[in-house]
């Protein structure tokens, strides 16, 4: 899927969250937004995915060429993030079946590989409200990644996951997100985007001393210098006028 946003922004009663991001997203490749908390990385992503309209500018969405309306991306997307729930009632074998009734899952994966998959099959009838906090974040990540579309959203992925289950999250993506545009909203956690040549986007405070060695665009949202990340093919500026 190939993304073109222009001059958008969003503000929420007087205050803007951000103004005059601009970006194209070519198929299959990544972008990374980060941040602190409050600087507009999951209202970026909620807009990417159409599920709020920005306040100014547009934002466009093509697969094949083809122009895609935005009341049928939600056709197109699997997503992760702190604000959409589990069904608490339902066990983990539940979750798998009725999840694979509104998306359909990639070529090859039976419920029951899905379930061998998450590392939760000790747990598969197990209700989801007993689930512990780094286990539902893994089950969210799992429907996400292993079902079928063409753009992959991650918000904050690694929240709550231990050391364990970072590593199984950096397998996952490595294996399921190939082949698919995908954005990620991050803390400025390196762990949640590891690898690969990826826009960096950060609303403040970014430090590039953090990630050494990575060959990424990095923006911050104040006193950017293009000077100073020279040979950089995307970069979007998040939160930089008010």
């Amino acid at each position: 899927m190939k993304i073109m946003a222009g001059k958008l922004g969003k503000k929420f009663h007087p205050r803007w969250v951000f103004r005059d991001v601009d970006f194209t997203l070519e198929p299959y490749s990544r972008l990374v937004i980060t941040g602190k908390n409050g600087s507009g990385k999951s209202t970026l992503l909620q807009i990417i995915a159409a599920y709020i309209t920005p306040s100014a500018g547009q934002i466009t969405w093509e697969i094949d060429g083809k122009s895609l309306a935005a009341d049928q991306l939600f056709r197109h997307i699997t997503m992760a993030s702190p604000y959409i729930e589990l069904i608490e009632d339902f066990t983990l074998s539940e979750t798998v079946r009725f999840h694979g009734k509104f998306k359909a899952y990639q070529e090859g994966l039976s419920h029951e590989k899905i379930i061998e998959l998450s590392g939760l099959g000790a747990s598969r009838e197990k209700p989801v409200r007993q689930f512990s906090s780094g286990m539902k974040q893994r089950l969210k990540l799992l429907l996400a990644l292993a079902s079928r579309s063409e753009l992959l959203l991650l918000d904050e992925p690694c929240s709550n996951l231990d050391a364990d289950s970072v590593g199984w999250y950096h397998g996952m993506l490595d294996r399921f997100g190939a082949g698919r545009t995908v954005v990620i909203a991050s803390n400025n956690k390196p762990e949640e985007y590891p690898g690969g040549d990826r826009s960096i986007v950060t609303a403040s405070n970014h430090k590039p001393e953090e990630y050494p060695g990575d060959d990424r665009s990095i923006v911050t949202a104040s006193n950017h210098k293009p000077e100073e990340y020279p040979g950089g093919d995307r970069f979007v500026e998040l939160g930089g006028k008010t």
